[in-house]
């Protein structure tokens, strides 16, 4: 039978474990010690080896006449193992998302030279090529006003085009003036208003325009360099031709 002496030793031990009286100065219990390496580790993150060691500390510190049930700390380790495998999964698939990446870019390569529509993008008039593109008419239009801007932002040419049919409605410019005069070699850009069930739209503009480098954004994002000196998210093109 355990003595009355022993009992009031071993509940003195769990109360300074437990830190329910105050420990001599100066002297450092296993719970203080614990606490502090968690405050450590908290900026950083916990690895299984920290873990281990505020585990053994738990047992150490646990009350002798109330100890944790074998329950408890089995679930404690399943807890741990579970984050700790999400964890190498987490790491895993973002070396994984970083290596598609690259590939992503090397692979993007072979768009330098083709001819992808771009959005709202200037055409370089040079020689005797001419610009060419498209507009997206979801649903059709009455009448379309077509107009031609310098890289100063000049006017120089406006096309007026009647109904047309629901879909992507081509146009070509030749380089020409609204006088029939060819235009200086330089980047155009353009505006279409667009008259479609009573309203008055100003939809993007494609341009064809050719690829002339590619670029891998902060984000990952392939971005590709069109001739004019604008770049459009590889997701944002629409159309490839030769």
């Amino acid at each position: 039978m355990m003595s009355l002496s022993t009992n009031n030793s071993l509940n003195t031990a769990a109360q300074v474990a437990n830190k329910k009286i105050n420990a001599p100065a100066g002297i450092k219990t296993t719970a203080d010690a614990a606490n502090e390496a968690l405050a450590a580790k908290s900026s950083s993150g916990m690895g299984q080896k920290d873990f281990l060691t505020l585990f053994t500390t738990q047992l150490k510190c646990q009350d002798p006449l109330d100890p944790v049930k074998n329950e408890a700390f089995v679930a404690q380790l399943a807890q741990f193992s579970q984050l700790e495998a999400t964890t190498t999964m987490s790491e895993t698939l973002k070396t994984y998302v970083e290596s598609m990446a690259g590939e992503r870019m090397m692979s993007s390569t072979n768009m330098i030279g083709k001819t992808v529509a771009v959005p709202d993008a200037p055409a370089i008039i040079a020689g005797d090529k001419p610009a060419q593109g498209f507009v997206s008419l979801p649903n059709g239009a009455e009448g379309v006003n077509f107009q031609v801007y310098n890289d100063r932002g000049q006017l120089v040419a406006t096309q007026i085009m009647g109904a047309q049919k629901m879909g992507d409605m081509p146009w070509i410019w030749d380089g020409s003036d609204d006088a029939g005069n060819k235009v200086a070699d330089g980047n155009y850009f353009f505006k279409a208003t667009v008259v479609s069930q009573g309203k008055t739209t100003t939809p993007p503009v494609n341009v064809l325009s050719t690829v002339t480098g590619v670029n891998q954004a902060i984000d990952k994002t392939i971005m590709l360099e069109v001739a004019g000196g604008k770049s459009v998210k590889l997701t944002d093109v629409q159309r490839i031709g030769n």
